[in-house]
């Protein structure tokens, strides 16, 4: 998709930052961010929201995609040398942006 953006939502405390399209966020109530950015996005965008958490996807409405968290990861996950297109997050970051989610995952900031 071209011209797709997202929102990763952390619970706990750090520094909010954008990275490309990609924005990153905290908050004490991760579920409840995401529900309010489902609803405040989904009249007017498509939404697509991840998480594992039932209560979370089935409070998001019917117009918002949602999938689970494996599901979303197998999305990411490169399969051996398969020549593909890219089409998932992944393949729409830069490797500058990727390598930053990286140490963010890891909590190197």
């Amino acid at each position: 998709m071209k011209g797709a953006r997202g929102v990763v939502v952390f619970d706990g405390v750090g520094p909010d930052a954008r990275l490309g399209p990609l924005e990153v966020r905290y908050a004490t109530d991760a579920d409840a961010l995401l529900e309010r950015l489902a609803a405040e996005h989904r009249g007017r965008e498509q939404v697509c929201l991840v998480s594992s958490d039932s209560a979370v996807r089935g409070t998001a409405g019917q117009e918002v995609r949602k999938l689970g968290s494996r599901a979303f990861l197998g999305d990411l996950v490169t399969r051996g040398h398969e020549e593909r297109a890219r089409t998932d997050v992944a393949g729409r970051l830069d490797e500058e942006t990727l390598a930053r989610l990286e140490r963010l995952r890891r909590g190197e900031g």
